[in-house]
C-alpha cells in the first residue's frame, strides 16, 4: 500500500459517484499509484462548482486529496487530464464505458496499487471514445480477468486435457472443455478463435473484425465469466444488452 502524506496528488478515473448530503459527494476513483480511493467532493453538486463537470463518471482527472482519518479522502483540487467527451456523446459509447467502470469498481481493492490496471481502463476509455470497436468492453473483460489471474484455459479441455472438440465452455473451472466431458455453456470454434485472439497477444486483430454471431458469442461469454468471478449481475450489462 503506498504511503500517504496529508495532501498528495494523483492521476484518477473516476468510476462512480454518489450522494452525501445536500450539496457532497462520495466520488469513487482508480488512482494511478494509490489504487482505489473513495474520497468526499465539498458543495459539489452546487451551480456554482468548480469542479463539478470534472468529477463525472469515465472522468480522467488530475486530483490532489487530503487524507482523512478513515476510509474517505477530500478532494481538494481537480484539473482535467484528458479529454473523453467522446464518450459522453453517444449513448452506446457511455453505456460500454460504465460496463467497464463497474467491473473494474468491484474488482480493485482500496488502497492496493494497480497501475497496470489503471492503464488498461485508460486506455480501453480512450478506444471507446475516440472508435468504441463492437468487441471492446468483451476485450476488456477478458484482459481484466487474465490480468487478476483467472485467465480461461482456451487450448485443451480443463478436464482431460483433450484438444479436439473443444464444444463448451464452464465458468466454474475456468476454461473450455471437450464433447466428453462438456458442461457449462456451448461455444462454437470461431468464437474460441476470437478469443484466443484476445488473450494471446492480438486484441487489436480481434477488435477490428466486423459483427458475427461468434462475436455476440464472445462479448455474452466475457460479461457472463465477470459477472461469475465478481459474484454479482452487473447493472451496466442490462443497458448494454438491450
Amino acid at each position: 500500500m503506498a504511503a500517504r502524506t496529508k495532501s498528495y496528488r494523483d492521476d484518477a478515473i473516476v468510476l462512480r459517484t454518489y450522494k452525501l448530503g445536500e450539496a457532497d459527494r462520495i466520488i469513487v476513483m482508480l488512482t494511478r499509484t494509490h489504487g482505489k480511493v473513495r474520497a468526499v467532493a465539498k458543495g459539489v453538486r452546487k451551480t456554482r462548482s468548480k469542479f463539478g463537470s470534472r468529477l463525472e463518471p469515465a472522468s480522467h482527472i488530475h486530483v490532489q486529496l487530503y487524507a482523512g482519518r478513515g476510509d474517505l479522502d477530500t478532494v481538494t483540487q481537480v484539473d482535467a487530464k484528458e479529454n473523453l467527451a467522446g464518450l459522453r456523446d453517444d449513448l452506446d459509447r457511455l453505456t460500454t464505458a460504465v460496463s467497464m467502470l463497474e467491473a473494474v469498481d468491484h474488482i480493485a481493492q482500496d488502497r492496493e496499487p494497480n497501475e497496470e490496471l489503471f492503464r488498461m481502463l485508460a486506455g480501453a476509455l480512450r478506444l471507446v471514445a475516440d472508435d468504441n470497436p463492437p468487441l471492446t468492453a468483451a476485450g476488456f473483460f477478458w484482459k481484466l480477468l487474465s490480468h487478476e489471474g483467472f485467465a480461461p484455459m482456451l487450448d485443451q479441455c480443463v478436464a482431460c486435457g483433450e484438444t479436439e472438440g473443444l464444444t463448451s465452455f464452464d465458468f466454474d473451472s475456468g476454461g473450455v472443455r471437450c464433447v466428453s466431458d462438456r458442461l457449462g455453456r456451448p461455444v462454437s470454434a470461431d468464437a474460441l478463435d476470437i478469443m484466443r485472439l484476445m488473450l494471446g497477444g492480438h486484441l487489436g486483430v480481434a477488435l477490428k473484425l466486423p459483427p458475427s454471431p461468434a462475436s455476440t458469442e464472445v462479448a455474452s461469454l466475457a460479461a457472463t465469466a465477470v459477472e461469475h468471478h465478481v459474484e454479482r449481475r452487473l447493472r451496466s450489462l442490462t443497458v448494454l444488452d438491450s
